[in-house]
């Protein structure tokens, strides 16, 4: 319980960007009022200080940084592969593409990777103005386009990236043409992820397995692999993490829908914070044992 050193960054950027208030803004509070101002767009610069998740700190004024008066540059430094956080190439092929197509082409650049727990990552994001986004559908992935393995190290041995390598080619059935180690700079200590990409004709998805002390690499692989595995099964158009994540853009759009396996708490708690802040329903529906159709109203009138 409390706020930690990637929430409290949060909490800082979106005072910064709205000339905003916040009182409990300090390590460890369980309490925090925020007032914000007017947002203003503009060049931000923001260190988490830890490996704490600069992807989280960037989605907390992503949205609101589309409504400024001018286009935004916004530098964050801290962890960009981090557990239960979504990674940077998440960000870059599954969420960003979606939020171009609803009118907010934001570009999101990777300067330098940060594992836990030495962080040291550098990411860079482009945010033009958008005044108003626009609703999309996403009940269809449609063909599959490509599909490949990456494995990234940083100060470990190869062997560590060939194996989560070797692991994912048995489960996915994937030639060696389809698995990549990306060997990355181990300056900022060591680290590993493993990620795995699905590209088709609508939507692109990423799943990742982070290496950890006494886990095992053949471990990291499988939990990627069950992962895209079961996505694939589900036969929805967007996978479970992606799911929660384009709840709040579809909302302020107005209108959107897609399929999804079964919701995850996480989406359900999303869902139940937008309620209660907008006058909005976002109904789910189940189709089968394996696919849901999320389904979002916007009141506008209200």
């Amino acid at each position: 319980p409390g706020l930690l050193r990637q929430h409290l960054t949060a909490v800082q950027a979106a005072v910064a960007i709205s000339n905003g208030e916040a009182k409990g803004a300090e390590l460890g509070s369980r309490a925090l009022t925020f007032t914000p101002g007017t947002v203003r767009g503009g060049d931000y610069r923001f260190a988490i200080g830890t490996a704490g998740s600069c992807t989280l700190v960037l989605q907390t004024i992503l949205l609101p940084l589309l409504r400024a008066d001018r286009e935004s540059t916004v530098t964050i430094t801290g962890g960009t592969h981090n557990p239960s956080a979504p990674p940077v190439d998440f960000l870059q092929r599954a969420f960003l593409p979606l939020l171009a197509r609803m009118g907010a082409p934001v570009e999101v650049t990777l300067k330098k990777h940060g594992f836990f727990p030495g962080g040291g990552g550098e990411i860079v994001a482009r945010i033009p103005p958008c005044p108003a986004l626009h609703g999309i559908e996403l009940c269809d992935r449609g063909e599959r386009r490509c599909g490949f393995a990456e494995a990234y190290i940083a100060a470990l041995p190869v062997h560590v990236a060939e194996r989560e390598l070797k692991t994912v080619g048995e489960l996915m059935n994937w030639p060696k043409e389809q698995l990549f180690v990306r060997g990355i700079s181990g300056q900022n200590g060591i680290g590993n992820a493993l990620g795995i990409t699905l590209e088709h004709e609508h939507i692109t998805e990423v799943f990742t397995g982070f290496g950890e002390r006494g886990v095992s690499s053949e471990t990291v692989a499988k939990t990627a692999c069950d992962e895209a595995l079961d996505y694939i099964a589900s036969n929805a158009a967007v996978g479970p993490h992606l799911a929660d994540q384009l709840l709040l853009p579809l909302v302020l759009a107005g209108s959107g829908r897609f399929t999804m396996p079964a919701p995850t708490l996480h989406f359900t708690t999303n869902v139940a914070v937008i309620e209660r802040f907008l006058p909005v329903r976002i109904e789910v529906a189940k189709e089968d044992g394996h696919l849901c159709t999320a389904l979002v109203q916007y009141a506008k009138e209200s």
